[in-house]
């Protein structure tokens, strides 16, 4: 498998659950501050011009939650994804959707509004209605977790890696307040994970490595 990423990007998330399956991949780093998620061979993977892309054989997946469960889904015994046509995978499934549909989308507004849009397409108007939504959200996923390990109860999963890594882009990108104890307390576990460091440590590697070459 080969998987193209930029750190501090969502494909930190593949790159984790590579790192929990104990995978092997090759990994590319894209420099998207230099303008090469619109250039080949990103831009040919991918014509959104965004990472991460996964190139397993002949198949490319371009969106970082499917290309998690699919990860997941070739390590059956990793427990990263329930079994097909259980009751946790469908429970799994939501909260995976809730994390990229609901968790995350209002962040994203922000970001696009604060910093990602041209700045003639900026309204920072939009972001205190934003930040209103994500607080919804936080309250919804605070009354999921309730006092379990983590979002399934015991099992660490992808819908995890995913809640976690939009709960970090919150606190860390966003300076946001999680609100919740058991959220912070989920937040602080989750991070805390060895596959995380890591997959953190892959990126920033190749990251400089392409850098000074």
């Amino acid at each position: 498998m080969h998987l193209y990423g930029c750190p501090m990007t969502r494909s930190t998330r593949a790159v984790w659950v590579l790192e929990e399956a104990g995978l092997a991949y090759d990994y590319t780093a894209i420099d998207m501050r230099a303008g090469e998620s619109f250039k080949p061979p990103l831009i040919t993977l991918n014509p959104a011009g965004k990472v991460p892309v996964l190139v397993d054989g002949d198949l490319v997946l371009t969106e970082s939650a499917a290309i998690c469960i699919y990860i997941g889904d070739k390590v059956p015994h990793s427990g990263l994804v329930p079994a097909y046509g259980t009751r946790e995978r469908a429970v799994h499934e939501q909260w995976c959707f809730f994390a990229v549909s609901e968790l995350e989308q209002p962040l994203w507004l922000i970001a696009k509004h604060s910093f990602a849009f041209p700045a003639e397409q900026r309204h920072p108007e939009v972001i205190p209605s934003a930040e209103w939504e994500f607080k919804r959200q936080l309250k919804i996923l605070a009354q999921g977790l309730g006092d379990k390990t983590f979002i399934l109860g015991e099992s660490f999963t992808v819908a995890d890696i995913l809640l976690s890594h939009v709960l970090t882009w919150a606190t860390r990108g966003l300076k946001m307040d999680l609100e919740h104890d058991n959220l912070k307390a989920y937040q602080q576990r989750t991070q805390a994970r060895p596959a995380l460091a890591k997959a953190r440590e892959r990126e920033a590697q190749a990251a400089t490595v392409k850098t000074s070459g």
